[in-house]
Order: structure tokens, then C-alpha cells, then sequence
């Protein structure tokens, strides 16, 4: 990173935003679980959405605003994922907005909404307008760690981050929160993402610096091979910094490059709090012909039940490793592919060398794994950050409604 830093504060790091975090007992316990993010200023917004055909309410309806750039409130519930549930769904969602609209002084369109948790049931829409109203009375500048508690289904802890960077020699800030742990897939997985930031940022170029942040990031991440119905990554520029964003390249890079840091570190806290995972596995595609045909090859390795059960089972099986590249539909090579385990050599041109089993069995053992594949095609990588398959995840999904 050049000169950005990590801080406190997660979501409401960055000037002109308050958070909140209440319950209004839609899971047990009297947990928290609705979340609200709101701008003091206009700000300008953009989104990234799951491609499941089965789009749950929220995302018809937050794709439809994000799409008109601009936004002022987030309000996203858990424990119900409002999805599958037909015209009362949409009617639902937009009940949502309109109620923090209306308790936020602000338009309807400048609302964005997000559900999280079991697909089918029926929002009990009059619990979530009084925890909204409860929400607005706890907004505050410090709410950001009680958000990103609310928006937790299976997650174990919340995921935050916030990072300051100077930009055209001012000091900017950059913040943001996310869930998931189960149904993770790319395009992308069960998982929000918010993101905040006091920069201003014209709608068009936040597009596209978002869009570019996350397929290196949320859509390089896998845990189950599953793809969500209510996924999403919205990002608000407020420019209450007073620095504004403009067509200079140097400053987009900068801006670019925080964007993308703060986005795949909350992707990896995501993996690394994948449901039952007890390891957290990185895959490095490297000499492939395109970033498409590395993302392949990674994927391909990633989504592997074989693959993940060996290591859990923390057992240095190449063979699954190796046939999971094959049926990538990427250009491979056979002759030209090397495979490392941690720092160790296990194959070269497409064949078992001779190993140090201990030496790979012991990088095994570890909570980290690190597999790096060489394809010997070209100038292209990609890194992919995926889990193992454990007992525990399938008790978890097993009773996950129960």
C-alpha cells in the first residue's frame, strides 16, 4: 500500500455518516439484527449484484436505485432473506424504504435496501418498521461496530475495516463492512458488502472503480461453490472531505487501490470465517494466458469437494488437485503445469515428483495453506481465497432453518 492505513471505526470512519445497529426480534436472543448506514449530504452510490436468476426483493429493488447514483440510506435486515416471496416480497422491500425515508426526512429513491437470512418466509414487516424507527434514534457517528453486528446470520464475528489515504494532499477515509461465511460463491456470493467513503466520486467512475474492486476481490472468494440470492456490494461518496475525485489518473489509482485493499481484506475475513472452515486456503494461478483462464483454473481447484475434504483431512492428495484443473474448461498444458504446496515442489509437467511428505504434511496442519499453480502459458494470475469442507459445515446447513 503507498500511503494508506488502517484505523478504527469501520463504516462511520469516514466523515458526514452515522450507523446503527438495534434489535427488533427477528432472530433470537435479542440479538441485533437490523442495521442502518445513512449519509448527512447527498452522495453519490453505485452497486454490484448477485446473477442468481432467483434475485431475492431487495435486489430488484436496490439495483433499480443504485442504478440512478444516488443514495442516502442503507437499511438492511437478518434473519430473513425476503427472497422467493413473490409481489409481497417487492411490497415488503419497499415498505422498508419508504418507512427510513420518511423517519430520515429524505426520498424514497435515496433509499437502499438488504435482507440476509432463510429464503421463502415473509418479512414480519411490522417488527422491521419499528426496529427502522429504533434505528434512526441510535444513529451515530460511533455506530458503525453495531451495524456490522445486525447484518450477522452464521457469520461468528463481524467484519469491518477503515482505512485513511491522502488524496490530492488532504486526508480521505474509507470505510466499510460486510457478512457472510455460507452460500459464498463468486457473482457473486451470500454476502453484503457496504462501503463508505467522505471522497466525492462521480456516479459513472464510482461504477466502475466498484465493479473493478470487487471482481478482484468478492468475486475471487469461494466457500461452498454457492451462489446467493440477495448478494450485494454497495458503496456511498458523500464528499464530505471536500476532495473530489476528477479525471486525473495518479488520483484514481490511489483511490482505486484503497478501495480494492479495504475490499479484499473483508473477502477474506468472509473465507477465513467460512461455515465449519478450519483452514483458510489460498490458491495462486500463476502463467496462465488471461486473468479468465487463471480464475478458472482456480476456481475449478477452490469448488472442489474432493479437493476441500483433502484438506480438511489434511492430506497432500495431488491427484485431486491436478484432475480439478482438467475439467476447468481453461487451456491447459499438461506438460507444462508445476504445483506447490507451501513452499514445496510436488509436480512438474503434469506428474508427481518425489516430496518431503513430512515437510507437505506439516504445512498442512497449519490454519493457513498456501497452493500455488504454474501453468507455463502466458503472463496472467489470479488468486483465489477458499476453505476446506468440514463435518461442522454440514451440520451447520444440515438445520440451518431450525
Amino acid at each position: 500500500m503507498s500511503n494508506i492505513k488502517q484505523i478504527s471505526g469501520g463504516i462511520t470512519a469516514p466523515e458526514g455518516f452515522k450507523a446503527a445497529g438495534v434489535s427488533c426480534g427477528l432472530k433470537k436472543g435479542n440479538q441485533r439484527d437490523l442495521a442502518m448506514v445513512v449519509s448527512l449530504k447527498e452522495a453519490s452510490c453505485a452497486g454490484v449484484f448477485t446473477q442468481n436468476a432467483m434475485a431475492a426483493a431487495p435486489v430488484i429493488l436496490s439495483k433499480e436505485r443504485a442504478a440512478a447514483g444516488l443514495c442516502r440510506a442503507v437499511v438492511v435486515n437478518s434473519g430473513y432473506a425476503n427472497a422467493c416471496t413473490g409481489q409481497r416480497g417487492l411490497e415488503d422491500s419497499a415498505t422498508m424504504a419508504k418507512t427510513a425515508a420518511s423517519k430520515l426526512g429524505i426520498t424514497e429513491q435515496e433509499v437502499i435496501v438488504a435482507s440476509t437470512g432463510v429464503i421463502g418466509d415473509f418479512l414480519p414487516i411490522d417488527k422491521i418498521k419499528k426496529g427502522i424507527d429504533h434505528a434512526c434514534q441510535e444513529l451515530s457517528f460511533s455506530g458503525g461496530a453495531d451495524a456490522a453486528q445486525a447484518i450477522m446470520t452464521t457469520d461468528t464475528v463481524p467484519k469491518e475495516i477503515a482505512l485513511e489515504f491522502e488524496l490530492k494532499g488532504k486526508k480521505v477515509r474509507l470505510g466499510g463492512m460486510a457478512k457472510g461465511a455460507g452460500m459464498i460463491a463468486p457473482n457473486m456470493a451470500t454476502m453484503l458488502g457496504f462501503i463508505t467513503t467522505d471522497v466525492a466520486v462521480g456516479k459513472s467512475l464510482l461504477a466502475k472503480c466498484l465493479k473493478k474492486a470487487v471482481n478482484k476481490s468478492f468475486n475471487m472468494i469461494t466457500v461452498d461453490g454457492e451462489t446467493s440470492t440477495n448478494d450485494m456490494v454497495i458503496i456511498l461518496a458523500n464528499g464530505a472531505s471536500e476532495t473530489a475525485l476528477g479525471d486525473e489518473e495518479d488520483q484514481i489509482a490511489v483511490f482505486q487501490e484503497a478501495l480494492e485493499f479495504a475490499c479484499s481484506e473483508l473477502a477474506k475475513m468472509i473465507v477465513y470465517d467460512g461455515e465449519g472452515a478450519t483452514k483458510f486456503v489460498v490458491i495462486n494461478v500463476k502463467g496462465a494466458e488471461d486473468s479468465d483462464q487463471a480464475r478458472k483454473v482456480g476456481m475449478s481447484i477452490a469448488d472442489s469437494v474432493l479437493v476441500k475434504t483433502a484438506f480438511f483431512g489434511e492430506d497432500a492428495n495431488l491427484g485431486r488437485i491436478l484432475a480439478a484443473m482438467g475439467h476447468s474448461e481453461a487451456k491447459i498444458d499438461p506438460e507444462k503445469v508445476d504445483v506447490y504446496l507451501a513452499s514445496e515442489k510436488v509436480a512438474e509437467g503434469g506428474s508427481y515428483l518425489i516430496f518431503d511428505e513430512d515437510k507437505v504434511n506439516s504445512s498442512l496442519k497449519q490454519r493457513e495453506i498456501e497452493l500455488t499453480v504454474v501453468l507455463g502459458k502466458g503472463p496472467a494470475d489470479a488468486t483465489i481465497w477458499t476453505t476446506d469442507l468440514s463435518h461442522d459445515y454440514v451440520e451447520i446447513n444440515s438445520s440451518y432453518r431450525t
